[in-house]
């Protein structure tokens, strides 16, 4: 059984999802406020997958994921958030969220999502474990691309960004299918998360030594990766 780690400050919420989620097969632990959920990561094992509230009365949850990017930058985590404004989601996508939901969510919607989650983080495919593209090489069994000397730590949904675009080299993937086949939900009109995942994977891996882009897109037929 998957643990998950739920933290918001919405004590009833909480219960709710929590008995839902117990149902769907998730140990679930609650913390209500930044301090007590930085004490359980601290003191307890690690959870396969956390959801994170943006707003927790002794702090910010953007801040937070921020700290659990630079911690633990392959643990999962799916923002949650009363206000869903774009700029929230985009903040979130921006820090390293895997997912983002506003509230009032659906919880089939949610547990949707957290399967997909865990399903990119712990894939059942048999993929090359090591593949090597110029002076890249990407391990899909640690999730870090490793480029001359230096290691890079991604994130789950960056991992599988990055692999799906490794296994194509030069060859474009539709946004369309690239959305489902690393983030595992159908790409919709107003979503913009393949994009800003996509630009943070651009932004840690940096250029080639000659200046020209790692990641490129084609207008209406997706991105590719030029080796």
């Amino acid at each position: 059984m998957n643990k998950l780690l739920l933290i918001d400050d919405d004590v009833e919420l909480c219960e709710l999802l929590s008995y839902w989620l117990n149902q769907e097969g998730f140990i679930v632990a609650a913390c209500h406020t930044t301090q007590a959920s930085k004490d359980y990561l601290t003191n307890q094992a690690l959870p396969n997958v956390v959801i994170l509230d943006v707003m927790l009365p002794d702090g910010n949850g953007l801040d937070l994921l921020k700290q659990l990017r630079t911690n633990h930058p392959e643990l999962p985590v799916l923002m949650l958030s009363a206000r869903g404004e774009p700029l929230d989601r985009i903040l979130g996508l921006e820090l390293g969220a895997d997912d983002y939901l506003p509230k009032p969510c659906d919880p089939r919607e949610l547990t949707a999502r957290l399967k997909a989650i865990l399903r990119r983080s712990h894939p059942t495919t048999i993929t090359p474990s090591h593949i090597e593209i110029g002076d890249l090489s990407y391990s899909s069994i640690r999730g870090v691309a490793t480029i001359g000397e230096v290691e890079i730590t991604l994130t789950v949904s960056e991992s599988r960004l990055l692999e799906a675009l490794l296994k194509q080299p030069g060859e474009p993937i539709d946004k369309q299918v690239l959305t489902q086949l690393a983030l595992g939900k159908p790409l919709t009109l107003y979503d913009r998360s393949l994009d800003m995942h996509i630009s943070n994977l651009r932004k840690k891996l940096g250029p080639h030594s000659d200046g020209s882009p790692r990641i490129l897109s084609l207008r209406s037929r997706g991105y590719y990766y030029m080796a």
